[in-house]
This record gives structure tokens, C-alpha cells and sequence, in this order.
């Protein structure tokens, strides 16, 4: 090793099949809801492994195009499973915390999730959240129930690995 640089930790083999998603990913995306204006955001998401648990962290934020100004956060732990499901867990800057559990396909590198509590919320009663890396592009879409309206999308957004 030169200039004392370390070797990167081994991919825990239950994390393997998603580590394509490992790093930094970063574009734009829109939002929108009956009950809100359209809006468009910049975005960052960041994935981190250790190598000795099988659990990868996660973290997200976004700004307004215009002026860079903050808008959401949230950070949280993804823990797949060998059976191809996932845990996620999920703490926003809002107070919403989403527990969240779903399937994954290595193939296909698709994730989609279904939210099993969503806490301190007052309104809102589901999310769902899919990923789709194609193309060389991290692809979402979340979608959203609250008490005044069925499930219904919310947000989506493309993403290049940095």
C-alpha cells in the first residue's frame, strides 16, 4: 500500500447483492402532491458499508434548484437479507421515522419497499418506495397515502454515481 492508504473492507455477503449501490449518487428530481405545489430538487444520496455487518447506511438530502437552499434529510440502515428481502429503516428531518420492509432482485437491481409503520406522522399513513438502477442511472419513485387521499405518487427522481 502506498502513502499509507488502506484496502477497502470486504462486502459483507449478505450486502453483496446490493452493492452496486454503494457511493454517491447525485441529480434532480420533482415532486408533487394534490395537497402541495410541483416543486423540482437537486439531490444527494449516499451509501456506506463497513464490511463486518450486513447492513448498509444511508443517507439523503435535497435542495431547491434556485438557490441551493436545504430542504428534506434523512438517514437511515438498509439490512438485505439472503432470502432477497430487505429492512429498511428510515429517520427524516421532518420528525417521520418509516420502518420499512421489501423485496430486492440482484438481477433486475430493483428495490421496492412498503412501509410497515410510519411514526410521528399526523398525516401521512403509507409510503412506498421503488429504485431501479438502469442505464447507469439510480431511478426512484415514492409514493405516498395520507388521511385524505389513497396512495398516490410523490416523488421521483434520476441519479449519477459520482
Amino acid at each position: 500500500m502506498e502513502d499509507g492508504a488502506r484496502p477497502a473492507p470486504a462486502v459483507h455477503p449478505a450486502v453483496e447483492p446490493l452493492s452496486y449501490l454503494l457511493g454517491t449518487w447525485r441529480g434532480q428530481g420533482e415532486g408533487g402532491f394534490p395537497t402541495i405545489s410541483s416543486f423540482a430538487y437537486g439531490e444527494e444520496l449516499h451509501f456506506s458499508h463497513s464490511g463486518n455487518k450486513p447492513v448498509i447506511a444511508y443517507s439523503q438530502k435535497t435542495w431547491k434548484l434556485s438557490s441551493g437552499e436545504p430542504m428534506h434529510a434523512e438517514t437511515g440502515y438498509w439490512r438485505p437479507k439472503p432470502d432477497g428481502t430487505v429492512e429498511v429503516v428510515v429517520a427524516q428531518s421532518t420528525g417521520l421515522v418509516e420502518v420499512q420492509k421489501g423485496t430486492y432482485d440482484a438481477e433486475e437491481r430493483v428495490v421496492k419497499l412498503q412501509s410497515e409503520l410510519v411514526g410521528n406522522a399526523s398525516k401521512v399513513k403509507e409510503i412506498t418506495r421503488a429504485f431501479k438502477f438502469d442505464n447507469g442511472e439510480l431511478c426512484y419513485v415514492v409514493e405516498m397515502a395520507t388521511n385524505l387521499t389513497s396512495r398516490l405518487p410523490h416523488l421521483k427522481a434520476s441519479l449519477k454515481k459520482l
